[in-house]
């Protein structure tokens, strides 16, 4: 069952997706009209009707939804066709991109929307696929062979979409013995390493950039909360709130420490440093000073219906100023979720919001993950998001950018049904 927030005064309650195959047994006119809006997005007629073709594929009820199976399937299909249009034939993505997100926001704009970053693996079998490597894959729970995506998913009181994609392409692909394999796989020359939370704050400057998607809070993991480099993307927009997940080791004050300047020679040189003054705590650990968190300061909360009846946790929050470099770095929320349990388990997550933001603004946010993982899951199962067996790194794109709009077509045909 999908998690459904129950705390009262939540900002807005995201729907969840309910639709059956009687709804959408007729819709291949609407969906000419959908593909219709990407029509100057390619420069051959054969490329748009390819491109109706592997949408209409993912569409079936097929078992296995790579190309082959769908070529058999769609009317005019053919399979070495359709596999020079996924892997080769140019498509002008950033111009699909940014019509999308525009569509996207026409059927779940909302000022208050939600950008949720997270990534999703696709175990690989071989290392000729582009960005294979031995590295953690979310669906397996271990570091096995395979390809991970950086993903973007977009959530209002309307509706959940996947809104943009970055492959990670691990460092050693940019050494010279993957040269030729880069060749092979048709990676961008320009292409350079980039950390995972890199692509994200790529991603977010992006979608801030075209300002075609309305959003106000931004929510992801730790990999990414942990990152100067997304947060620092996060804070250009002063209007923007993050909630992200922190490491239970990541250091603090529960107040923010004297520092002073010291002075000292090096090297025959007079320099200053800025130090702690004497007298001054050591930082702590998040969750060492959540497990010092009076009672009193704890409130619980229902924040799901699980199979077995509502889940509650307990919440708290206080101000805290983060560590850096063993000195004081900014003062933000330190919100703990504490299961209810003999031996509770902390999750610690830090937000810029305002002094004055409410403790059920941080319950809802903390549970504001669910949007992409439901939307990982339906575009595997509904889709075929992991069925493809394409090699290049346009071919990985351009899968992935159909399997977000297929994701979005369902999404607006329940709105326009009023379903």
């Amino acid at each position: 069952m999908l998690p459904a927030v129950r705390t009262s005064g939540d900002p807005f309650e995201i729907p969840q997706f309910e639709m059956t195959a009687r709804d959408v047994g007729e819709f291949a006119e609407e969906l000419r009209g959908f593909h219709g809006q990407f029509s100057d997005c390619f420069s051959r007629s054969e490329s748009r009707e390819n491109f109706y073709r592997y949408m209409s594929g993912q569409f079936s009820t097929l078992e296995r939804k790579s190309i082959e199976p769908i070529a058999l399937r769609v009317d005019g299909g053919d399979a070495r066709v359709m596999q020079h249009f996924v892997t080769d034939v140019v498509w002008e993505e950033e111009r699909m991109l940014s019509k999308y997100r525009t569509m996207v926001d026409h059927d779940m704009g909302h000022d208050d929307g939600v950008l949720i970053f997270d990534e999703s693996g696709f175990p690989k079998k071989g290392d000729d696929s582009v960005g294979v490597s031995r590295q953690y894959c979310g669906i397996t729970g271990n570091v096995d062979n395979c390809q991970v995506g950086i993903f973007a998913a977009y959530a209002s009181p309307h509706g959940y979409a996947l809104v943009d994609k970055r492959l990670f392409m691990p460092e050693r692909w940019f050494d010279d013995g993957h040269r030729e394999l880069r060749r092979k796989c048709s990676v961008p020359k320009d292409l350079r390493f980039k950390s995972k939370p890199q692509l994200a704050a790529e991603v977010l400057r992006q979608t801030r950039h075209e300002k075609c998607l309305r959003f106000k809070y931004v929510a992801c993991d730790s990999a990414y909360g942990q990152s100067p480099d997304f947060i620092g993307a996060v804070e250009e927009d002063p209007q923007a709130v993050y909630l992200v997940t922190v490491a239970n080791t990541t250091l603090c004050w529960a107040s923010e420490p004297v520092v002073v300047e010291r002075q000292y020679r090096y090297r025959g040189e007079n320099r200053t440093k800025v130090v702690l003054d004497e007298g001054e705590k050591k930082p702590i650990s998040v969750n060492a000073y959540a497990k010092s968190i009076n009672n009193y300061f704890w409130y619980r909360r229902t924040v799901s219906e699980g199979t077995k009846g509502p889940i509650d946790h307990d919440f708290a929050r206080k101000r805290i100023t983060l560590c850096k470099d063993g000195l004081p770095d900014r003062e933000v929320w330190l919100v703990i979720r504490r299961s209810v349990s003999k031996q509770p388990e902390y999750t610690c997550f830090i937000s810029n919001a305002p002094k004055t933001a409410h403790l059920k603004l941080f319950v809802w946010l903390c549970g504001l993950r669910w949007p992409i993982e439901q939307a990982f899951q339906e575009c595997k199962t509904e889709l075929g998001m992991d069925h493809y067996e394409v090699r290049k790194y346009p071919g990985w794109n351009h899968h992935m950018l159909t399997c977000m709009l297929g994701h979005f077509f369902l999404w607006h045909m329940k709105i326009k049904l009023g379903k």
